[in-house]
C-alpha cells in the first residue's frame, strides 16, 4: 500500500484544492429540507461547469478520466473544504457508470449529460418491503403492453425520490424463471406519472431523506428497458459494484472533523484531564486513522486486482460502529446541550443511529468479514 502521491495525483488535488478555495459552497441552510436540498443542486452545477463534477467518468461523456486515487482525493478535499456531496449522487455513482455499461448510444446520449448537471435526479428502485437486501427476492411485475411494461409493485427506502425524475428500478417480468435471480429486468423510469406516488418517510431527524415507492400501472417504453429484457440482475450488480466507490475517504474525513470537533468540546469545558474522556477520545483517533488506513487498502486491492474485494465491508461497519461511538461520546460531554431540538449534535446523534442499517446492515457486513476475510464456516 502507497500513501504517496506521484506527480499526476499532486496536480490533481492541487487543482482541485484551487477550485475550491475560490469557489466555496457556502453556509448550508438549516431547517428547511427542499432549501438544503437546493443548495446542494446547485453547487453540483457549478461543479459541472468547472468539469469537477464527475471526476470518475470517462472524459468522452463530460469527466475526467480520473484514476481511482484521483477519485479518492476529490472526496477527501471535498469534504475538507466543507462542501456537500453533490445532490444527483445516485446518478454520478450509480445511474450514470451503469448507463455507460450497459445502455445504448441513444440511450447514454439521452441521459449523462443531465446526470452531470442536476438537471435530472434519479433514485434506486431496488429495496422493496419484504425483500430488505435480496435483490432477487423483488416483487414488483412488469408486464408487457405493446411497445410498453405496465409496473404494478412497491419499493421502499427510496432515497431522495421526492425530488427525482428517473428511477433505476428492477422488477420481474418472468414470474416462472427456474431461479430467483433470473426474470429480473432493469428500466429506466419516468417519475413524473400518474402510476407514480412518492410517500416520503419520517425519520427520527424530522427529515424525510427516504420514501416509499407505490407503482399501480406506471409505464415504461421498451426503449427504456437498459441491458436487455431478462437480464436485469447483471445490470444491477454493475449498480452495486460502484454503490460505494469513493465514499469511504469522504466520510472519514467528515468524521475526522466532527471528532476535532468533539476535541475542542471537551477543551473548552475542561475535560481533557479527565482520564476517561481522554481515553475515549483517544479511542476514536486510533479509530479514525485505521478507517483511514483500511479504504487505502482497499483501494490498493482494487488497483491491483480490479474489483473490490470482501474487504471494503470493513469501511462500512468501521464508519457505522465509530461514528455511533463519536455521537455518543458528544452526547456524554455536552449533557443536554446535545440533546436539544436544531441543535447541530442533536442531528448528529440521531442521524448516526441509521449507520449501522444503511447501505449494508452491520450483520450482513459481520457475515462477509467472517466468510469471505477470515474463511469460517458459512452460516446455515
Amino acid at each position: 500500500m502507497d500513501l504517496t502521491f506521484n506527480a499526476e495525483e499532486t496536480a490533481f488535488r492541487d487543482e482541485l484544492r484551487a477550485w475550491l478555495a475560490a469557489n466555496p459552497p457556502g453556509s448550508a441552510p438549516r431547517g428547511d429540507e427542499d432549501a438544503h436540498y437546493g443548495w446542494r443542486r446547485a453547487w453540483q452545477r457549478r461543479l459541472a461547469d468547472g468539469g469537477w463534477a464527475a471526476v470518475h467518468w470517462p472524459r468522452e461523456h463530460g469527466g475526467r478520466g480520473a484514476t481511482l486515487t484521483q477519485s479518492a482525493i476529490f472526496y477527501q478535499e471535498l469534504a475538507a473544504a466543507g462542501a456537500p456531496l453533490p445532490a444527483n449522487v445516485l446518478g454520478l455513482l450509480l445511474a450514470g457508470p451503469t448507463i455507460m455499461t450497459w445502455g445504448t448510444p441513444e440511450q447514454q446520449e439521452r441521459y449523462l449529460v443531465p446526470i452531470l448537471t442536476a438537471e435530472e435526479i434519479w433514485c434506486q428502485g431496488f429495496s422493496e418491503p419484504d425483500a430488505g437486501s435480496d435483490l432477487a427476492a423483488v416483487k414488483t411485475r412488469a408486464v408487457k403492453d405493446g411497445d410498453e411494461w405496465v409496473i404494478t409493485g412497491q419499493k421502499v427506502w427510496t432515497s431522495m425520490a421526492q425530488y427525482a425524475k428517473w428511477c433505476m428500478l428492477v422488477a420481474r417480468t418472468d414470474a416462472d424463471a427456474p431461479k430467483k435471480h433470473q426474470g429480473l429486468t432493469y428500466f429506466l423510469m419516468d417519475m413524473e406519472q400518474d402510476g407514480v406516488e412518492v410517500v416520503p418517510l419520517k425519520q427520527i431527524t424530522g427529515e424525510s431523506e427516504f420514501n416509499e415507492l407505490f407503482l399501480d400501472g406506471a409505464r415504461v417504453p421498451a426503449e427504456n428497458v437498459l441491458g436487455g429484457v431478462g437480464n436485469g440482475w447483471k445490470v444491477a450488480l454493475t449498480t452495486l459494484m460502484n454503490e460505494r466507490s469513493g465514499l469511504a475517504f469522504f466520510l472519514q474525513v467528515r468524521m475526522r472533523q466532527l471528532l476535532d470537533q468533539l476535541v475542542g468540546e471537551a477543551s473548552a469545558r475542561g475535560l481533557m484531564d479527565d482520564p476517561v474522556v481522554a481515553d475515549r477520545l483517544g479511542e476514536l483517533h486510533l479509530r479514525c486513522e485505521v478507517l483511514r488506513l483500511t479504504a487505502y487498502r482497499g483501494l490498493t486491492a482494487i488497483e491491483t486486482y480490479g474489483q473490490p474485494g470482501p474487504e471494503g465491508s470493513l469501511t462500512k461497519w468501521m464508519w457505522s460502529d465509530t461514528n455511533q461511538a463519536l455521537t455518543q461520546l458528544a452526547a456524554d460531554i455536552l449533557g443536554p446541550d446535545a440533546l436539544t431540538n436544531g441543535a447541530p449534535w442533536a442531528f448528529e446523534l440521531l442521524r448516526a443511529r441509521g449507520n449501522s442499517i444503511e447501505g449494508g446492515t452491520t450483520e450482513v457486513l459481520k457475515n462477509i468479514v467472517a466468510e469471505r476475510v477470515l474463511g469460517l464456516p458459512r452460516l446455515k
